[in-house]
């Protein structure tokens, strides 16, 4: 069991470590650990072996700077350097939620990036502000289209968040019937996967992760989930660019790790006043006819990132720390 504290500290130190800014480094150590935080685990410490390895290969530039190459006032746009996605994606969000308070509605892409891990985190800049976000990425192609036998399409996650009281409403979700960093897990622990979530290389259904690793993942709710997917990929890949999930290198394959994956990132960001003054009162009433229905709000009991109390603990798996272990030992040979 570790604090808090203990493992951001060890994330931002491998991360600065492998050539990264300290500012950059710790936030993006605290997202991982928030991810662990939430019980998602699979976009938490587990990534950040694959992201140094990236790093070490030349796929992803631990010294990248955020440029921005488009402001038309409520649109900009940003090159991330084929930086890590975490800090990236967060400081797009932060100018989105800057933006919108003057123009009503904002929308801030980062293009040449790469993998951001959970995307709820992000849309918590704008609703601690009382504003509305919406968060889209990509990734590499794990998921065929309807009808289809080749990936084409990532998970295409979204996220969604929603002010209203006493919790936001924030919606966290991949567009495939499972995020693949649970692929990931689920084979890492030997474990088996639900029936349903995926295909091995041939399309036929496993509930071998390995094989899942190789092959493809089925999407969420069957043909509307690939509409949802698709949208999302013509979004990041194709309105922010440059790299379709189709042509992107895959962080878990090897071979791929010395090529950048050229991620797209989209925040858009909307203030509830500028629609209407009592938007933000409808919102909170109908949080509360959600409670008092029973039904469960989404994100209600997720902490904030600016809530995460460094002396509380947490279960880490052994393997994931050990390989951090491994890491710290590796990158202190270097030095």
């Amino acid at each position: 069991m570790s604090t808090v504290g203990e493992l951001r500290r060890q994330a931002a130190d491998l991360l600065i470590g492998s050539g990264m800014q300290p500012e950059h480094a710790e936030r993006c150590a605290q997202l991982l650990v928030l991810a662990e935080a939430w019980g998602i685990a699979s976009h938490g410490l587990l990534r950040l072996p694959y992201y140094l390895e990236r790093m070490a290969a030349g796929g992803c530039r631990p010294d990248a700077e955020l440029k921005q190459i488009s402001d038309q006032g409520a649109v900009v746009v940003y090159d991330g350097d084929t930086g890590l996605g975490h800090w990236q994606l967060w400081e797009a969000a932060v100018t989105a939620k800057t933006r919108c308070g003057h123009t009503g509605i904002a929308a801030v892409a980062v293009r040449n990036s790469s993998h951001c891990g959970a995307l709820g985190a992000y849309v918590y800049p704008a609703v601690e502000a009382g504003m509305v976000s919406l968060v889209f990425s990509n990734g590499p192609a794990v998921m065929p289209p309807w009808g289809g036998h080749t990936p084409v399409l990532s998970t295409s996650p979204l996220a969604a968040g929603v002010p209203s009281r006493p919790h936001p409403l924030v919606l966290d979700l991949a567009t495939s019937a499972v995020a693949r960093g649970k692929i990931a897990a689920r084979a890492r622990g030997g474990e088996p996967l639900e029936e349903g979530w995926a295909f091995d290389a041939d399309g036929r259904p496993t509930t071998d992760a390995q094989a899942a690793l190789h092959g493809m993942l089925a999407p969420l709710g069957g043909a509307k989930g690939y509409g949802l997917a698709l949208l999302v990929e013509m979004l990041t890949a194709g309105l922010v660019g440059p790299t379709p999930a189709a042509d992107m290198p895959d962080m878990f394959t090897h071979g791929h790790h010395a090529r950048p994956q050229g991620i797209g990132h989209l925040v858009v960001t909307m203030t509830p006043e500028f629609f209407d003054s009592e938007g933000a009162d409808r919102f909170d009433r109908l949080a509360r006819r959600i409670a008092d229905a029973g039904g469960r709000l989404p994100g209600r009991q997720r902490v904030a990132p600016s809530d995460l109390d460094d002396a509380f603990v947490l279960d880490v798996a052994p393997a994931t720390l050990q390989e951090l272990d491994g890491w710290a030992h590796r990158l202190s040979n270097q030095a």
